[in-house]
Order: structure tokens, then sequence, then C-alpha cells
């Protein structure tokens, strides 16, 4: 009996001390921290961005001419092709002109006719200074034969003025472009009656060599452009399209077209209006494109900008590493520990997929750009360390915008 009295002392020794053992082990399980989470970083970086004004506009012609019928009569030809460059004097339309030749003979005949009054009457005077001289007519005579020439004379001045004019109108029969042009589509075929009672518009020819683009933008990114413009001594363009101070209009316009292509040559400023439209809060400007090549056409629509200024030593980031909570931007900024600091930033202009920040960050720190939405202040990751353009490459490109 003794044997089995100290074999089970022992067993109530051991039993607790194994339970004591595994608990330990098991709170020890229980506290062990879950893997860092991976995310990929990227180094902030440290460069000269542009900064631009952009805006839609459309395009229209340098300078855009009505072509209307002068003179009454029926239309009898139409001589130049829809949509062609036409030159200037090139003959567009004929009118009817029978009645403006007979209006014109008949106003000749009233000159010739007024001419050999006029002689007659100057003969009358030139007889009778003599003969008033020796009393054989009275002056009385003579004045009267001075007077009918003076009149003569008047209805000489008229009747030649009504030639002119009858000429002038026989002229109005023949349509002639009055410049170098694209000209449109027409409004009037042969057999109509033009010019009855008011000017008939015939079509339109627009001077597309430069072309002109006309768009608006805000009135801050307005003040913005004119100040670095006044700041580089370049003149202002008026509103009758003029430049306003010393400087001439240097800064370069880039405009690109509905296909996205980059049209080839470079423009500038040649207009801003005198006010700002108060529904909008924008002003509208134009900008002159050389076009030899007629490649771009009124009525089109493309997006101009222009670099008014360059921010130096700029910081960037990806769009995708910033986190928007209530109108503040912070960034997930990964410390040498490998722990994340949610530290607020301001973001301002946007350059392709890169945002520029105004302050917060410093170049070289190290920001998350992917898994973001991962993490939390405190926690720990495992970073693995990608380029900056790589991220933005992947990234949507959005428009640089104004500053």
């Amino acid at each position: 009996m003794k044997p089995s009295v100290v074999t089970q002392s022992r067993f109530a020794l051991i039993v607790p001390l194994l339970l004591l053992v595994c608990c330990e082990k098991a709170e020890q399980k229980a506290a062990a921290p879950p893997p860092p989470v991976v995310v990929k970083v990227a180094e902030a970086v440290s460069r000269d961005v542009p900064i631009t004004v952009e805006a839609v506009g459309q395009t229209r012609g340098n300078s855009e001419i009505e072509i209307s019928a002068r003179v009454e009569g029926f239309l009898e030809t139409v001589d130049f092709k829809e949509g062609t460059f036409v030159k200037k004097g090139q003959r567009l339309y004929t009118i009817d002109s029978r009645p403006f030749r007979a209006t014109l003979a008949e106003a000749e005949a009233k000159a010739a006719q007024s001419q050999a009054d006029l002689v007659r009457v100057h003969q009358d005077v030139v007889r009778y200074e003599p003969l008033v001289a020796k009393n054989a007519v009275s002056a009385q005579d003579l004045e009267t034969a001075k007077a009918n020439e003076a009149a003569q004379k008047s209805a000489l001045a008229a009747a030649r003025a009504a030639a002119q004019k009858a000429r002038i109108n026989l002229g109005y029969t023949t349509v002639s472009a009055p410049d170098d042009g694209l000209i449109g589509t027409t409004e009037v075929f042969p057999g109509t009656l033009v010019g009855r009672g008011t000017t008939t518009l015939l079509t339109r020819i627009s001077k597309i060599d430069p072309i002109k683009v006309r768009f608006a933008v805000s009135e801050r990114d307005y003040l913005y452009y004119a100040r670095r413009r006044e700041a580089r001594g370049e003149g202002i363009p008026s509103s009758s399209g003029g430049a306003t101070g010393d400087g001439a209009s240097k800064t370069e316009f880039e405009m690109t077209l509905a296909d996205g292509s980059v049209f080839p040559h470079k423009g500038t400023l040649t207009f801003v209006d005198r006010n700002v439209d108060n529904t909008t809060g924008t002003i509208r400007l134009e900008a002159a494109f050389p076009n030899p090549d007629g490649l771009v056409r009124p009525g089109q629509f493309a997006r101009v900008r222009a670099v008014v200024s360059t921010k130096k030593n700029a910081v960037l980031v990806t769009q995708g590493a910033l986190v928007e909570a209530q109108g503040i931007s912070s960034v997930a900024l990964v410390k040498p520990d490998n722990t994340i600091e949610m530290r607020v930033v301001t973001p301002a202009e946007r350059i392709g997929a890169l945002v520029v920040l105004d302050s917060g960050l410093k170049a070289g720190e190290k920001v998350v750009v992917e898994g973001i939405q991962k993490v939390r202040a405190g926690s720990q990751v495992k970073p693995e360390l990608v380029p900056l353009e790589a991220t933005a490459k992947a990234a949507p490109s959005p428009s640089a915008s104004g500053g």
C-alpha cells in the first residue's frame, strides 16, 4: 500500500506542472503578432515642374467674310466649287446684267446730252461778253447766260454721277472674292432672285491661315497667367487684338486636336476679352496658330495649353499615394523602422498621373503607392520599393490643369 500512495503523490505534482506549461505556451502563441503587410512604396521625387493654363475651345477663321448680293437681279451662274480655296478677285457668281447695261447706256446718254447743252450755253456767254461792252445786248442777258451755264454744269455733274452709279451697279453683277480664303457652301442657285429689298447672303469665305482658337479660362487662371506675363515683361493682348505693355507676346500655346494629335505649329495669344462673364466666372481669350496646310478648319473643337511658369524643385508623388478624407489629403509615410505614419500634405497641380505637393513631404521620403487601404498609423509593413514613374504609368493619366 505505501508504494501506491507515493506514486499517487508524484502524479498529483506532475499534472499541475504540465497544465502550467501548456497554458504558458498557449498564451505565448496567442500574443504572437501577425506578419507585416506587404506594400509597394516609392520615393517622392523633386523636379522642376511646368505650370500650365489649359482649356477647351473652338476654332474660327482669322477673318469671316460674308459674300452678299449688292444689286437686285436673277442669279445666272455659280462659278466656284464649294469647300475649296479661292483667290482674291476670283469670280464667284454672276447676276443677269442686261437691265444694268441698259441703265448705264441711258445714264451715259444723258451725260452726253448735258455735255452738249453745257457747250451751247457756254457759247452764249462767250458771244454776249463783247456785245455787252458795245451795248449791243443788255448786261442782264449776259448774267442769265452765265446762270444757265452754271446750272448746266451742275446738271452735267449729276448726269455723270448717275452714269458712274450705273457703272458700279453693273460691276456688282459679277461677284468676286474680296480676299483669299476657304469658301463655304452656296446659299443660292441659278435662277434665284437675289437682292430684293435687302442684301442676300450668297456664301462665306474664311481665312484660315492663321487659324484662331477661342476659349475661356477661369478668372483665377487668367489672373495667374496675366501676372506671370507682366513679370516677364510681355504685353497683354487687348480686346482689339493689339497688345498692351512694352513687351510682345512670347508665351507659346500648344493645340491638341479632337483625335488626340498635337498640332505641329505653336500659337500665340492675340485676344483677351474686355470683361469676365458674371454667369460663368470665365473670360474669353483667343490664340492664333499658323495653318499653312489648311488642316484645321473653322468650327473644330481643340484643347489649348500654355506653360505660364515653372515651379522649381517641386515634390511629386502619384495620385494613388493620396488619401482624402473630409477635404484633408494625406499620405502613408514609411518610417525607417517600417512603420506607417499618416502625414498630412497639401496637393497642388496635377502633372499627368503625378501630383505636386506644396507641403508635408520631402524628396526621398517613401510613401505607400499600392496597398494603402491595408495600412493604418503605427502598423508594421514589409515595403517593396518600386520606381515612382512605374506606378505613374500604371495609373490613369488625367489632364494637366492650370495653377
